[in-house]
């Protein structure tokens, strides 16, 4: 059996549809995106949806081919929050449970938005956020389903601000682990999962968001437009150049190279 740390957040749930039902092949546990990199740096899980800056903590990793959480344009669950110009932001309160989103905003604002505001780390509130901040990052289900127009702030999208500079998709998170813990037939079941859940973004959302349904139809929206699932060469590209960006601001130290588990098709 093989421990599977996942992120609880609705985008992650197309890639373990149906995994539940294989106890005998894997074990889920749910968890924030932060915390399920510690599980498998603990060696509490032995195959974990990872940030993508989580990987070059240990090096030694390999990640699952062909599979994870992505974006091309914006991604709706990643945003700054402000009631001011980006430009004028000195501090902005961040959400610590990913640290890949905290990154992203130091490269885009070292290398976009042109400003070096102090980083404050707070709990997900937006309006508690922008009472100690001039602007808030926040991430996930508190992201996607916050109404920036109800609040009355502005929403900055920060896939979107990705793309816009690089002109490439941006990896947020994928399955990693140690050398030898998944087999290629683990892979297949891996990616036959992550197949059928893309197919049933309307199920999922249903699922995820009980009985609401602006939710709903929100959340499916989300998962099938705003979230990729492939991890193709565009895909690596954009991995590539943010791992580099984060390693020229000094956000991370050592080698930014990827490895991959072996797949039945090499």
């Amino acid at each position: 059996m093989i421990r599977v740390g996942t992120v609880a957040y609705l985008n992650a749930r197309p890639l373990v549809w149906g995994l539940d039902n294989q106890p005998e092949r894997f074990q889920l546990r749910f968890e924030v995106p932060s915390k399920c990199a510690s599980l498998l740096h603990d060696s509490a899980v032995d195959l974990s949806l990872i940030p993508s800056i989580e990987y070059v903590h240990r090096p030694a990793y390999q990640i699952v081919p062909d599979i994870a959480i992505t974006s091309l344009g914006p991604v709706a669950s990643v945003a700054i929050f402000s009631n001011r110009p980006i430009a004028a932001a000195r501090t902005i309160a961040v959400d610590a449970s990913s640290r890949t989103s905290v990154a992203l905003l130091r490269v885009l604002c070292a290398q976009w938005f042109d400003i070096e505001p102090k980083f404050i780390k707070l709990p997900p509130d937006i309006p508690a956020m922008l009472k100690r901040c001039d602007a808030a990052l926040v991430i996930g289900d508190p992201a996607l389903f916050a109404d920036h127009d109800a609040l009355g702030v502005d929403k900055i999208d920060l896939g979107e601000e990705w793309t816009a500079m690089t002109n490439l998709p941006f990896v947020w998170a994928f399955w990693a682990g140690r050398p030898g813990v998944v087999t290629p037939d683990d892979i297949l079941a891996l990616q036959a999962a992550r197949n059928a859940g893309v197919k049933e973004s309307d199920a999922i959302a249903r699922e995820f968001c009980d009985t609401d349904e602006d939710r709903v139809e929100l959340g499916a929206r989300y998962l099938r437009e705003n979230i990729g699932y492939v991890l193709d060469d565009a895909g690596r590209a954009g991995l590539k150049k943010f791992l580099k960006a984060t390693k020229e601001l000094g956000v991370i130290q050592g080698d930014t190279t990827v490895t991959f588990y072996p797949s039945q098709d090499g």
